[in-house]
């Protein structure tokens, strides 16, 4: 009975912490304008990440992404996703994930389950997360570094984003592509 405490209380606890490295970390996106596809960023950006794969209870994520860091390399495209007709910016300042589960697929795949707010609206998402790999950190004795990647696709009228008016609903596509790349450091 003890030894089932113990192993239910280890499970419990918070699992090991990584640290992102944000000289190679990227949160990307694609969305179609008529046929083309235009990219951009987010620039400012930062989160906690607790994982192990040997406790997903106690592992998770929370990410918070700041509007106005947007970056498709126009400024007047990049004011204008600031504007009340898609981010509003000003009223919602931040994009902000917070896991509530990650379940496991695969050695190398996990599904990560949580709530994403923007615009004020708070919807729930599952993104697939890949290991990309995990060596050790060759400049650093007792650390691991881990690649990870999610690619996903969201719509953003289901957060209101880009809605109300022909100019933004029918020109611009609903559905964006996403592309989250981080390199973290842990201790073994």
């Amino acid at each position: 009975l003890a030894s089932l405490l113990f192993t239910l209380t280890a499970q419990t606890q918070t699992a090991k912490a990584w640290k992102m490295d944000k000289s190679h970390a990227s949160v990307n996106f694609s969305i179609d304008h008529f046929f083309t596809a235009v990219t951009g960023k987010f620039k400012t950006f930062e989160g906690t990440v607790h994982f192990d794969p040997t406790n997903l209870k106690g592992s998770s994520t929370n990410f918070t992404i700041q509007v106005a860091s947007v970056d498709t390399d126009e400024k007047d495209r990049d004011d204008h996703l600031q504007s009340e007709d898609f981010f509003d910016a000003k009223n919602h300042p931040t994009i902000v994930f917070k896991s509530t589960r990650i379940e496991k697929i695969s050695d190398k795949e996990y599904t990560v389950i949580g709530n994403l707010t923007m615009r004020g609206t708070t919807k729930e998402v599952k993104l697939p997360l890949k290991i990309k790999g995990i060596i050790d950190n060759p400049w650093k004795e007792g650390s691991v570094i881990m690649g990870v990647e999610i690619n996903t696709q969201l719509d953003r009228t289901n957060w209101g984003i880009g809605t109300g008016s022909w100019a933004a609903t029918s020109v611009v596509g609903d559905e964006v592509d996403i592309k989250i790349s981080m390199e973290l450091d842990g201790l073994k």
